[in-house]
């Protein structure tokens, strides 16, 4: 998932634990890419990053943001919206995911970034116009709503590319950063709804100052005021270092037994214990070894309605099932 800030605070209100917050967020972030950057050189199990807490991790981190975009833009604009730097901000945005969709199109365009995180702040932010001079509550209540809105208005309607950017489309989508309106939006509400509450309550205090020691303070800060540059520098340089590792320490390449036998535990375990499963598709491997046809079932030349194939997979299963 990728990730940046569009609307700060004007300078002369400045909440430094803001920056701060927007700092530590982008670094996390970076650290994700990492772990990305790794899978996608074959050092990591395709898919790692995308599951389990790598998916969670990326969807905190992504929350966070979006949450940062609407309080700021209460801050900026709840008194007044203020054309100009809106205008310009929103503008270096829209320019910088256009640049990311076109590089992802050329790298990846199986899986390019169509409506990214940098995509869903900028229409995110044109759309929180729409509710930064209403009450807190009822921003609360549209938070609430478009964050359950896909699993009661998700439709095959919705599947054309025209709709993606919505979210509420039936099809599995595939991007390498799918952040779309539905129910991401909904965390932009909720920041905006907090810094509400916060001007009401007279809590925005709570945001003033800084942290220690002051060289991380200074170091978060400066990261968190320069947050779209970060974000478009970040990625290259990480990629490019891994790419420098993978020349001089290249990945392990999975031979095929072992692609073949993780293949087959995995669809064994469906079904079945994973033990059985385990000693099963070693028998598998072993017998198309000794009968000469392994390189044949890797390549797909034969499957498992090949009468061979059945044989030997009787003989495995009868010599592995528990007694």
């Amino acid at each position: 998932m990728n990730q940046a800030e569009i609307v700060n605070t004007p300078a002369k209100t400045r909440l430094g634990k803001l920056d701060v917050l927007r700092g530590i967020a982008l670094l996390a972030m970076a650290t994700y890419h990492t772990g990305w950057d790794f899978e996608f050189f074959g050092y990591l199990e395709s898919g790692t990053t995308g599951h389990g807490a790598w998916r969670l991790y990326a969807r905190i981190i992504a929350s966070t943001f979006l949450v940062l975009v609407g309080f700021s833009l209460v801050l900026a604009h709840g008194r007044g919206i203020r054309w100009r730097p809106f205008g310009i901000r929103l503008a270096q945005i829209a320019a910088a995911a256009l640049a990311i969709s076109v590089a992802t199109w050329y790298f990846t365009p199986e899986s390019f970034v169509f409506f990214g995180i940098l995509h869903q702040i900028a229409v995110a932010s044109v759309l929180g116009l729409l509710f930064v001079r209403l009450p807190a509550l009822v921003i609360a209540m549209a938070a609430i709503a478009v964050i359950v809105a896909p699993h009661y208005l998700t439709s095959p309607r919705f599947d054309p590319p025209l709709f993606w950017w919505l979210g509420l489309s039936e099809m599995i989508i595939r991007s390498n950063d799918y952040v779309p309106v539905f129910p991401w939006f909904g965390a932009v509400l909720a920041g905006m709804a907090a810094a509400k509450v916060m001007q009401r309550y007279d809590m925005l205090t709570l945001l003033a100052g800084g942290i220690v020691p002051t060289w991380l303070d200074r170091s978060l800060r400066f990261i968190g005021q320069h947050s779209l540059a970060f974000y478009l520098v970040h990625q290259p340089v990480l990629i490019s270092c891994v790419f420098l590792i993978s020349q001089l320490f290249p990945p392990a390449v999975a031979t095929p037994h072992e692609v073949f036998g993780k293949a087959c535990v995995q669809s064994c375990q469906i079904d079945n214990e994973p033990a059985f499963c385990r000693a099963f598709c070693d028998c598998v491997i072993g017998q198309t070894e000794a009968q000469g046809v392994f390189d044949d079932v890797f390549s797909g030349r034969r499957d498992q309605n090949d009468p061979q194939m059945q044989e030997i997979a009787g003989v495995c299963t009868q010599e592995n099932m528990p007694q």
